[in-house]
């Protein structure tokens, strides 16, 4: 069975009751409306494997208690050492690089990051503090050209080729979201548009295409802890964005995203209606690009509320069967979509399959 979910993210928390999922089962060619006052996050997840002996530092100061239980069923990596509503007594970080960087990698820091704003949606709070490892994490979100040397070795077949068809904003109208036939990662838009460029990062890949991607490539998917540490430059900078707090730099926008109203009219300030070239708009302090916008990047945990961390028993709709995802997209409008903020959030289900949603890695330092 196919689900194909599209998450809406509202910037106002008085709309935040108007969250929609949209569920398909296989081939399902119904249209999906889309809401006004809402901006459309799509987001895909990756899995991460299980590890038996991971060790987290439950100890705070003051009484706060993880979840354990719920944090078990979260599985994140061996990174995250401590995990707390409290800032550790202990701050000690060990970061020791491993040789030299591989290809087309950036080298994070370990260091203790503040996950979340308690200004931001309620998805966003509480804010608390995580202690990351260093580890190193892609540059760029995978290309076109990575991902099409991914396909050439295994013959490996993605979701959107095997369904026939994935998620697109109807250009007729532009708003509404339509499964378009054929449309995949090479055709994003349809097999009636051009190509996807080879500089462009992949998209119409769904979690689980690029979870097979990943270990493929010796890497796996970041868990959100491990992308907002990234995003907050390994030094728990508490700026809107990783390069500041102006989505606009002496006229110049710093990221690709939607410039109008949305879905109405997009002026295509920043020169690009889709996905644009990795690194078009700069690098952040650490020398990563995309960071914020371009296109959303699948992570490897689940969907998961925050506050479920330091509460018991667990709630229904503390974790979630989707998985999660960062940075937003081309389709973010600062009026109403905030997800291209370090802090923002968003998921969808596994399977689906999208064309503003895209990914990168991360490699473990041995």
């Amino acid at each position: 069975m196919r689900l194909f979910s599209v998450s809406l993210s509202l910037m106002d928390q008085t709309l935040q009751g108007l969250i929609v999922h949209f569920f398909h089962l296989v081939m399902l060619r119904t249209f999906l409306p889309l809401l006004y006052g809402s901006a459309l996050l799509i987001s895909f997840l990756s899995c991460q494997e299980k590890t038996d002996n991971q060790q987290i530092d439950t100890s705070t100061t003051q009484a706060t208690e993880l979840n354990n239980e719920f944090l078990k069923k979260l599985n994140f990596p061996q990174t995250v050492s401590y995990l707390g509503l409290d800032k550790p007594q202990d701050t000690t970080m060990i970061n020791v690089k491993s040789g030299t960087a591989p290809a087309d990698m950036v080298y994070i820091q370990g260091g203790l990051v503040q996950i979340g704003s308690d200004e931001g949606l309620e998805q966003e709070r509480p804010s608390f503090w995580a202690k990351i490892a260093p580890f190193w994490m892609d540059t760029h979100p995978v290309t076109v050209a990575e991902f099409r040397k991914f396909i050439k070795a295994t013959n490996y077949k993605t979701e959107a080729e095997t369904f026939g068809n994935a998620g697109i904003i109807d250009e007729s109208t532009g708003q509404q979201w339509i499964l378009k036939d054929g449309a995949n990662w090479h055709h994003p838009m349809g097999p009636d548009f051009p190509a996807a460029d080879d500089d462009h990062p992949v998209t119409q890949v769904s979690w689980n295409d690029a979870n097979a991607y990943a270990k493929w490539a010796g890497k796996r998917l970041p868990c959100e802890l491990e992308w907002e540490h990234a995003a907050r430059n390994a030094r728990n900078s508490r700026t809107i964005y990783s390069w500041g707090n102006d989505i606009q730099s002496q006229g110049k926008y710093n990221a690709n995203i939607w410039q109008g109203k949305f879905p109405v009219k997009n002026y295509n300030e920043d020169g690009f209606a889709y996905t644009s070239p990795v690194g078009k708009f700069g690098k952040t302090p650490l020398g990563l690009t995309d960071m914020s916008g371009n296109v959303w990047e699948w992570q490897s945990n689940p969907k998961f509320n925050y506050e479920a961390l330091f509460r018991t028993p667990t709630r229904d709709g503390d974790l979630s069967p989707e998985r999660a995802q960062r940075g937003g997209s081309f389709l973010c409008e600062p009026g109403w979509c905030h997800g291209y903020r370090v802090s923002g959030r968003s998921s969808s289900t596994s399977e689906t399959s999208l064309f503003h949603v895209g990914f990168r890695c991360v490699k473990d330092i041995k």
